[in-house]
């Protein structure tokens, strides 16, 4: 009995993994989160989920690149991280109800859809949109990804007297141990992007854990890489360098709640992203400077403000009053800096010049 608590930490520390390789396979293995199941909609809420008005606000994104490329016989939207492809379904009645009298000039005949998305194509989703594995090459037009990257998988490390070290995970609990030192090029993602170097005065950096977001910017540098001419826009929770969090971000949801993030598949576990470290990803790939915005100005400046509409239209008009006061709650959400508006916006043009806030 004395040798019972070693052993039982010396087989957990067995089964213990990365959690960039935890993360990988609860979310996207064969029974992963994303994968089986009905789809991350029925478990949390997005901007997708609130209210048309934020696909709207991507339809006239879309029609300001449009209108950068020229108007094109063919202009792609591609949504990376689809779920069940509720965005582009949204996207293509946007834009399909705003062609009163369609040609076939009009965008609703020259937008190609593509969802991006491990899970198997559900089998009610419109023909208009393709379904795929992976992000296409040569892409012309809108690339998207709204909350994809913070489940992109990636490695947590914990500050130490020796340096940073990796933490490991059992899946089965989501019980924690260190690991080995971090590898040369996490090392020096966390000295450029999370703080000072473990050990120089851990207390005055922020925080004893770190998400290591190295694996974000790659994923991000690849999407971007995928765009020929057009505009790259990704929508997260997200920090800045100047502002991380001082334990780390790491939590899981299930049923609409938030859970311990134990990666058995049973939950989402998702981290903030490193805005400014993917931000800067994609500009050395694309090679023009980006935007970075809030969701709440991002928003506004494509036209969603929130506002009431005036009392007295209660009296003339009640029925259009209550929609339009409806809307307005709608729009509260999405751009409430406490909760979504608190989203960033990353908007990085390729191989066009373009101000993507500013309609045409």
């Amino acid at each position: 009995m004395p040798f019972s608590a070693p052993v039982a930490r010396q087989k957990e520390e067995l089964m213990s993994i990365r959690w960039r390789d935890a993360m990988e396979q609860a979310l996207y293995g064969p029974d992963g989160f994303f994968v089986s199941g009905t789809g991350p909609a029925s478990h949390f809420r997005t901007s997708v989920h609130v209210s048309p008005v934020f696909a709207a606000a991507l339809h006239r994104l879309v029609t300001t690149v449009d209108a950068a490329l020229g108007h094109p016989t063919s202009i792609d939207v591609v949504d990376v991280g689809a779920g069940r492809g509720e965005l582009l379904r949204a996207i293509h009645a946007s834009i399909a109800g705003a062609t009163d009298r369609p040609t076939t000039t009009s965008l609703v005949h020259r937008v190609r859809l593509t969802a991006v998305e491990r899970a198997p194509r559900p089998a009610d989703l419109p023909k208009e949109i393709a379904w795929r594995r992976e992000i296409p090459v040569g892409v012309a037009g809108v690339l998207l990804a709204t909350e994809w990257l913070d489940n992109v998988a990636l490695d947590l490390a914990a500050a130490t007297p020796t340096g940073w070290r990796y933490l490991l995970v059992d899946p089965a609990t989501g019980n924690e141990t260190e690991g080995a030192p971090v590898d040369r090029e996490d090392a020096d993602w966390l000295a450029r992007w999370w703080s000072s170097a473990a050990g120089d005065d851990l207390e005055s950096g922020p925080g004893t854990r770190a998400e290591i977001g190295r694996a974000r910017d790659d994923a991000w540098a690849d999407a971007v890489g995928r765009l020929d001419r057009g505009l790259a826009v990704t929508v997260d929770y997200g920090h800045l360098r100047q502002n991380r969090p001082v334990a780390g971000t790491l939590t899981g949801y299930r049923n609409g709640r938030q859970v311990p993030p134990v990666p058995d598949g049973s939950c989402d576990v998702t981290a903030h992203v490193a805005v400014d470290s993917v931000a800067d990803a994609g500009r050395r790939v694309a090679r023009f400077p980006y935007t970075l915005v809030t969701q709440r100005a991002a928003l506004r400046a494509l036209g969603a403000d929130g506002r009431r509409p005036p009392l007295d239209r209660a009296a003339t008009d009640p029925v259009g009053y209550l929609r339009a006061l409806s809307a307005a709650s709608t729009v509260a959400e999405l751009i409430d800096p406490a909760g979504l508006g608190g989203h960033w916006w990353l908007l990085q043009p390729a191989g066009v010049t373009l101000d993507p806030l500013v309609a045409p």
